[in-house]
């Protein structure tokens, strides 16, 4: 795999997203938040919204703009206390400043229009930025990311691309006029989209921005393609250069029928593409840490349900998603040497991480819909260790049978509101369960042998000597 010393970074780690900012107000979905920030180490947390008239945050009176930002500072006072900070998506449009209020997205109504008054908005921007500074101060708010919009590209505004990169600039240059250390970017496209363009711009001088953000799903092209997320990334990273690249969405896809995201096949995702873009980007924030999530209204369904993106589901139960991410938090920070055979698995692969106490190597077996896959033997050999096989090794698996809540809700008949006790039974399903595993140590190589089912992970984890 890699020098005993190159190290792994969990930079998916360094962002998780969210349906719009009104929930934040909801205790469910906070402490949801809390979970995944406790258990899987999320830092930073994306929501739409944040200028909805929903949270009340401009009223036009005889003329003139009266702010509020109370529900705002008790979303961003709730991430504070909790040790999140904000990636900031400055959307949607307030409707007494919107050119067209009709155009909306969404259960919620998130307007999509430019504004009638490029001034209003700055306005705005000033102010709520200012706010922010005045209340958290501008060493904190500097360590925040502010996003310009979401998505112009795919029916999020109905204004034109130039329009849309004219709030961008002016957007930036308000921003940037309160103090040069805040960080701005953009075009928060769909489909990795847009990015020449803003490229452009950057390059003749139009705008100054901080970064570059984008977002990519697996279903974005057809056909589909397994390593289609390296492609895409690593196409856009030579586009981009040295600058910051944040992928603000990516999931598993958007599959409709049936929707994966509740399956063991999102954590086999999971582990493929977070091995396959490590070292492209700065950010890869998956869409989204909960089923607390009313983009087409609330949803009352536990699981397969085609908007239930969240690691956890209703009534807190964690999904295969959020099991694979927890795996993850639990590596080291070191990528160890290994091999496993790329020609023997077409559709497996496995890395190998270590810190002071622990060996872990991640193993997963992973194909898109639709393309052949079978169980695969696994072989992995790790060098490097001089230390006896006598040290415990352990496995635990998420696939059909381990770590798969939403298995066991089948089989109990896919109750839409389940009981008490089906939670219950429902929340055991999810957790991971460790059993035992040989290995053989043979002229300092620690070799490994296990089976691999369709869309299955493993974790397997040494203890290590202490030093």
């Amino acid at each position: 795999m890699d020098d005993p010393m190159t190290p792994w970074v969990h930079y998916w780690e360094k962002c998780v997203g969210s349906g719009h900012a009104l929930l934040g107000l909801r205790s469910d979905w906070q402490r949801h938040l809390k979970i995944v920030r406790d258990e899987l180490g999320f830092e930073y947390v994306r929501f739409h919204g944040i200028l909805n008239d929903d949270l009340s945050v401009l009223q036009v009176i005889n003329g003139e703009p009266y702010y509020s930002y109370y529900n705002i500072d008790s979303i961003y006072d709730y991430l504070q206390s909790i040790g999140m900070k904000p990636v900031v998506e400055l959307s949607f449009m307030p409707q007494d400043i919107a050119m067209d209020p009709t155009k909306t997205v969404f259960h919620y109504k998130g307007i999509t229009s430019p504004p009638k008054d490029w001034t209003a908005w700055t306005g705005l921007v000033k102010s709520f930025v200012s706010h922010l500074i005045d209340r958290y101060g501008l060493a904190e708010v500097s360590t925040w990311y502010f996003e310009v919009w979401n998505e112009p590209n795919c029916g999020f505004w109905s204004g034109t691309y130039q329009q849309y990169f004219y709030l961008l600039q002016i957007t930036e240059q308000v921003i940037h006029s309160i103090s040069p250390s805040l960080k701005v970017g953009g075009p928060a496209s769909c489909q990795s989209g847009l990015i020449n363009e803003t490229m452009a711009y950057i390059n003749n001088g139009t705008f100054k921005l901080d970064f570059i953000s984008t977002h990519l799903y697996p279903t974005d092209f057809t056909p589909l393609k397994v390593d289609v997320m390296k492609q895409v990334v690593s196409s856009v990273r030579s586009i981009v250069g040295d600058m910051p690249l944040l992928y603000t969405e990516y999931n598993d896809g958007l599959y409709g029928n049936p929707p994966l995201h509740d399956t063991p096949f999102a954590s086999a995702f999971i582990f493929k593409n977070l091995v396959d873009v490590e070292g492209l980007v700065e950010m890869f924030s998956w869409w989204t840490f909960t089923d607390i999530f009313e983009e087409g209204g609330q949803d009352h369904v536990l699981f397969n349900k085609t908007t239930g993106w969240g690691l956890l589901a209703l009534y807190d139960i964690p999904k295969p998603s959020f099991r694979a991410f927890q795996l993850l938090h639990q590596t080291g920070q070191h990528r160890v040497a290994g091999t496993v055979p790329p020609d023997f698995y077409p559709t497996a692969g496995a890395m190998a991480t270590s810190n002071q106490t622990h060996l872990t190597i991640l193993a997963w077996n992973h194909q898109v819909p639709g393309e052949p896959i079978g169980t695969e033997s696994l072989s992995v050999s790790v060098s490097g260790y001089p230390i006896s096989f006598s040290l415990p090794a352990s496995i635990r698996r998420i696939d059909d049978q381990n770590g798969n809540p939403y298995g066991l809700w089948l089989k109990m008949g896919a109750p839409q509101y389940p009981t008490a006790q089906q939670i219950e039974a429902l929340m055991g399903a999810s957790e991971l369960q460790s059993g035992s595993i040989p290995y053989t140590f043979i002229e300092g190589n620690m070799n490994f042998q296990f089976d691999l089912p369709p869309q299955g992970v493993a974790s397997i984890v040494v203890s290590l000597p202490l030093q």
